[in-house]
């Protein structure tokens, strides 16, 4: 199962830029599509999954890894199985990050938050193939150590069992930082009957660019 980057969704990196609406000028959705494209033809995406039993102490069997957290619990409430997963963009896009940083910072930024999103299309379209593979049974949505109450620091735990280092490339830092940053990597609790999903955000919503709530700086409250 290869990872597959197919597009860059606009609104998520609007939202990323902590754009509110109001329209684009022609000069900067010129240098949004530009950076898109850039970041398109520079990404060399790599994922890696495992599937797990998950045993009823809430250990992953074969390994000492327990999530912890009530987040991750009620996640996994009704699951019999976790998949780990972890995916990144490659080192390339870090690189290309950083020479705009030298001299062109704004287009630093807008790669930035094209690489926040071309990250969650990889791992939108791993977990689909995931879904597809696993048909009957179903899938949550991902959950990443730092998110709810379950401690960051359990990603070491998650980078060991899985081998994220030596199989796609990715490594961790002392303050838990992964290396390339373009990188995610999640949970996924594997059950016999349908799970409730949560709602993607404002980045989901056809009214984004011109939503008169986030002008304000808020939201309607559907998300």
């Amino acid at each position: 199962m290869e990872a597959r980057l197919t597009g860059i969704e606009r609104n998520q990196v609007l939202q990323y830029l902590g754009y509110k609406g109001g329209g684009l000028s022609e000069a900067l959705s010129a240098d949004l599509a530009r950076c898109e494209r850039t970041l398109m033809e520079t990404a060399r995406p790599r994922a890696v999954w495992r599937l797990y039993p998950l045993l009823p102490d809430g250990r992953l069997e074969g390994t000492d890894f327990t999530p912890a957290g009530d987040s991750i619990r009620e996640l996994l409430h009704g699951c019999d199985a976790v998949l780990l997963m972890a995916a990144t963009l490659g080192s390339e896009v870090e690189q290309l990050i950083r020479r705009a940083q030298v001299g062109r910072m704004g287009d630093a930024v807008i790669l930035d938050a094209c690489g926040s999103a071309a990250i969650e299309n990889v791992c939108d379209n791993l977990c689909a193939d995931l879904e597809a593979a696993f048909v009957p049974r179903f899938l949550t949505d991902r959950f990443s150590p730092g998110y709810g109450d379950m401690p960051l620091k359990q990603q070491e735990e998650l980078f060991r069992v899985l081998d994220v280092t030596r199989r796609i490339g990715v490594s961790l830092s002392e303050s838990g930082l992964m290396l390339p940053q373009k990188s995610v990597t999640a949970l996924i609790g594997v059950s016999d009957s349908p799970q409730p999903r949560r709602h993607r955000g404002c980045a989901s919503c056809a009214m984004f660019e011109s939503c008169a709530f986030r002008k304000d700086g808020t939201n309607c409250g559907a998300f």
